[in-house]
């Protein structure tokens, strides 16, 4: 689906797609630049981890599926941005080799009052890995463009 507005959010709606393979590589050079814990950027420390293995950051998890979301969701959308996320969690990691993809569902929505240009999407999102482990889990909310919608001051 292209062209999402507002208008073409629907609440209960729910969307998967995406398909993102992490690599070691991309885990450790995420990790030794924005969160460099034994358990991801160090292979022998990794193994002797509570993980016993090497693993994502889950910073660099989230930024994984905001990459999916861009490819596959808010391009060619009427996407304005975020005011924030009400949650994030990392139920368990990533791993390198592991394909990643994304179920997001509209949980609520609204108009702004303030600006009759834009709502306010409210969506529910997963990040599962090839075998249906969840990843991920987040609430995002993202202003989305109105069709039709003019300010007040402009009328």
């Amino acid at each position: 689906m292209s062209n999402r507005d507002f208008e073409d959010l629907v609440v209960g709606d729910r969307e998967s797609f995406g398909s993102y393979t992490v690599t070691e590589e991309e885990i450790l050079s995420f990790a030794e630049q924005y969160d460099p814990q034994e358990f991801h950027v160090d292979l022998d420390a990794a193994a002797e981890s509570m993980f016993g293995e090497l693993v994502a950051s889950g910073w660099h998890s989230t930024a994984i599926s905001m990459r999916i979301l861009v490819d596959n969701f808010f391009e060619n959308s009427g996407s304005l941005g975020s005011p924030g996320v009400e949650s994030v969690t990392w139920p368990a990691p990533v791993k390198p080799g592991e394909t990643l993809s994304l179920t997001l569902e509209v949980t609520d929505k609204r108009p702004l009052e303030s600006d009759p240009t834009r709502g306010l999407v409210s969506f529910s999102l997963e990040m599962q890995n090839e075998d249906g482990e969840t990843k991920l889990t987040m609430e995002p909310k993202v202003f989305f463009a109105r069709r039709n919608g003019e300010r007040a001051d402009e009328s």
